[in-house]
């Protein structure tokens, strides 16, 4: 059985220079074959009726705790402190050099 939505070794290739990933052409036809073995299983999830089924988000009951978001002024560096030991600052920033790649 095909997947709906075939991915191809192309597919592949561009979404290993994306990530800046180098792989070999055994790779690249594993994946090819991982991800389209992974699209036939989304395949029949899409398939299964779920009408009528009630949306689930999580089944442990538990909820979110929240708390004021506030500063603790006893551990906070002022601008000088923390731009005490910068080897290299420039109106109140760190300098950092730029990194510019291109590949």
């Amino acid at each position: 059985m095909q997947p709906k939505t075939q991915i191809t070794s192309e597919m592949v290739s561009h979404i290993a220079k994306l990530a800046n990933i180098s792989i070999t052409n055994d790779e690249k036809a594993a994946l090819t074959a991982g991800f389209n073995e992974t699209m036939k299983v989304v395949d029949i999830l899409f398939s299964v009726d779920v009408k009528g089924v009630t949306p689930t988000s999580q089944v442990t009951g538990l909820e979110n705790v929240y708390r004021e978001d506030t500063i603790d002024r006893k551990r906070v560096f002022t601008q000088d402190e923390a731009l005490a030991n910068a080897p290299r600052k420039h109106n109140g920033y760190f300098v950092v050099d730029q990194i510019l790649e291109d590949d």
